[in-house]
């Protein structure tokens, strides 16, 4: 008889499990596809599943009165979508959408719950996580309060490019401003900054990174700051870091 074979994950949390553990996990896991600004937890409402992602992105969402809403953090294949639920909450007031199109898996709730308290290592890995994504959500608040708009750009498109499957990824203007907290006219004398260094290409809805290095010039601490606190996550050595993108 033919043994199966080993599951595997692009997701990273899921790789850095040990091999029993994914193994009994796999049973549980749904691969899904997220298009295109699909939310996967709604401000108030009770939270169905968790995702773990393993191409694209979700951006997480903070809503004001006026329907206004500015990003608080970026979530791919370094982590999962689900963090009220490991932390013993059945919902949130930020939502989760889908930025950039890709696939996850899947599991429900209930399973989710029930896995975190057979398999220790699942849920200590998972705790760390949700340490490394608070650092990310205090450093962005921090950004965007001190730091000048190109440099907050720049920071952002890093993030995205890390979770990228490609130099190119879909992109708007509108969306970046809400990305930012910022107007449209200011996000745009940023972007056309960087585009006349040579650092990107914008059009047609797509950014493009050109000069990685030039941007990371531009960028403020903040981006270091939150990689290297995620690549310790996975134990990543320097020149690990330097060649390697989520």
């Amino acid at each position: 008889m033919a043994l199966s074979a080993t599951p595997t994950s692009r997701n990273r949390l899921l790789a850095a499990l040990p091999s029993d553990v994914l193994a009994e996990l796999w049973p549980q896991l749904k691969s899904v596809e997220l298009p295109f600004r699909h939310v996967l937890q709604a401000p108030g409402r009770p939270i169905e599943a968790v995702y773990f992602p393993e191409s694209g992105w979700s951006s997480m969402l903070a809503y004001m009165e006026d329907g206004d809403a500015a990003e608080v953090g970026l979530i791919g294949r370094e982590g999962f979508v689900g963090l009220p639920v490991l932390l013993g909450a059945d919902h949130d007031d930020i939502e989760a959408m889908v930025q950039c199109p890709g696939t996850a898996l899947r599991m429900d709730v209930r399973a989710f719950r029930q896995e975190l308290q057979r398999h220790p290592a699942l849920h200590n890995l998972l705790l760390r996580y949700a340490l490394v994504h608070h650092g990310q959500v205090v450093r962005t608040a921090a950004c965007n309060g001190r730091h000048q708009t190109d440099q907050r750009l720049a920071r952002w498109l890093l993030m995205a490019h890390d979770r990228a499957e490609g130099d190119e990824f879909p992109m708007t203007h509108e969306f970046l401003s809400m990305m930012l907290g910022l107007r449209r006219a200011g996000v745009t004398v940023a972007a056309g900054q960087l585009q006349k260094a040579g650092h990107i290409e914008y059009g047609r809805g797509h950014i493009t990174i050109t000069d990685r290095p030039g941007l990371e010039s531009v960028a403020c601490e903040c981006y270091g700051i939150v990689r290297r606190s995620q690549d310790s996550l996975f134990g990543l050595s320097q020149e690990a870091r330097d060649v390697y993108r989520p």
